[in-house]
């Protein structure tokens, strides 16, 4: 038997993947249709993994906005075939999610400091963040789940891997421009991949079912966290503070419409004290986190 990752060429996935070896089974697109119910539960009954582990995930939060009904069909109607079939296999199923549950007028009360508990309401601002919230209640629905929300991932592209993140990003426009300009009035936890898929699979091996967050410590804004970027990487490059009104405006002026740019919660930084209380391997800062991806890069 195997540990199923679906996802397995995405960032999270691909690392999961490496740290199981043999014992990984990993599909992504191109591999199985997630949208098909018939076809992924009939794949789930002839695999019969030991566990899975769902990293796969309709993550363009603009273009949700757009596609908000195959958003949906990913990041939620696939939860509940991905449950029905851990259900009847009694295998644990490990759902993804993120701090995009929260932010929304009920959740995230303006001038919000205090980082979101597990207990916290969710509220969410789009169809992303309700994608997401809809897959945690599906995967909720089989008594052995883990649902770990997590946020601003990044990780450095293995040979072969092609997919972008804010640090990759970054890098590329610090080493082509004299300045940048970040968003800098909205407030998180970016962290490390490897750091997440440790902590994943400690969940999954203590059988610790339930939801937890798990993020690098330490909260910064996108403008905090280039500049901390640009400071260990040795770039001169400038980062100029925005506002996310100016971040829209500045997309209007570029040919998209209001309707094409989702909202994004301007604080959401997650409690990781019920994880940490499991005494898994504990989370570094997201300083440490950027100099762990630097090292990885070069």
């Amino acid at each position: 038997m195997s540990i199923l990752v679906t996802g397995a060429a995405g960032q999270l996935g691909s690392e999961l993947c490496t740290r199981l070896g043999q014992r990984a089974t990993g599909i992504d697109v191109g591999h199985l249709d997630l949208t098909n119910a018939t076809e992924l539960a009939a794949y789930l009954e002839s695999a019969s993994p030991e566990a899975v582990i769902n990293c796969a995930a309709f993550t363009q939060v603009d273009r949700a906005e757009n596609e908000a009904a195959r958003c949906h069909a990913i990041n939620a109607d696939a939860v509940r075939v991905l449950a029905e079939a851990c259900r009847k296999l009694d295998v644990p199923l490990v759902q993804i999610s993120t701090d995009y549950v929260f932010g929304g007028v009920f959740g995230g009360e303006q001038g919000r400091t205090a980082p979101y508990t597990e207990d916290d309401a969710p509220a969410p601002l789009g169809a992303y963040g309700a994608s997401k919230l809809a897959g945690e209640r599906h995967a909720a629905t089989w008594r052995r789940h883990v649902i770990v929300r997590s946020c601003g991932l990044y990780a450095a592209a293995r040979p072969g891997q092609q997919f972008a993140n804010f640090a990759q990003t970054m890098l590329r426009l610090g080493r082509e421009r004299d300045t940048v300009q970040v968003v800098a009035d909205q407030v998180c936890s970016p962290t490390y991949v490897p750091n997440l898929a440790a902590a994943v699979l400690f969940l999954l091996e203590a059988k610790a079912y339930g939801t937890f967050h798990v993020v690098d410590r330490g909260a910064t804004s996108w403008h905090g966290f280039a500049e901390e970027l640009f400071r260990q990487a040795d770039l001169s490059t400038r980062v100029e503070a925005i506002s996310t009104e100016q971040y829209i405006a500045a997309r209007i002026r570029s040919g998209a419409s209001v309707g094409e740019i989702a909202a994004r919660p301007a604080y959401s930084v997650l409690d990781t004290a019920k994880y940490g209380r499991l005494g898994g391997p504990e989370m570094p800062a997201w300083q440490d986190g950027i100099a762990a991806y630097l090292a990885a890069t070069r």
